[in-house]
């Protein structure tokens, strides 16, 4: 599977950004999509997830509220809907695979796309 992540740009503080994967080849509904942040200088971290088949959803504490996921079976195509967004925010976002189950850590995502930059403006 490939992964193809996009939607990144620069926001303001409270404002809202959408961002897209689009995966070429077979998701398993047992496999799941998640969502990782590096901010400069920092360790990669979880953000969200979601299950393919079912649709359940797992999101990181600082986000949640904030921040939705969503998947779109029929097109392969999974959503990072990003609201009320915080300087914070600011990091490279990368769309990854795991085709073992839940996990927030990046070392149980098999597949990643290439990243893409959220830049949130106080």
């Amino acid at each position: 599977v490939q992964l193809q992540a996009s939607g990144g740009g620069v926001v303001q503080a409270g404002g809202s950004a959408t961002l897209s994967c689009a995966a070429s080849g077979r998701i398993f509904s047992s496999h799941i999509m998640g969502w990782f942040r590096q901010a400069p200088g920092k360790e990669r971290e979880f953000v969200a997830a979601i299950r393919w088949g079912f649709g359940s959803t797992y999101y990181a504490d600082i986000v949640k509220g904030r921040f939705t996921i969503s998947r779109e079976q029929a097109r392969n195509r999974c959503t990072l809907q990003m609201n009320s967004l915080k300087p914070e925010d600011t990091a490279i976002y990368s769309c990854a695979l795991a085709r073992r189950g839940y996990s927030r850590n990046p070392s149980e995502y098999s597949e990643w796309g290439q990243g893409t930059l959220v830049t949130v403006s106080s």
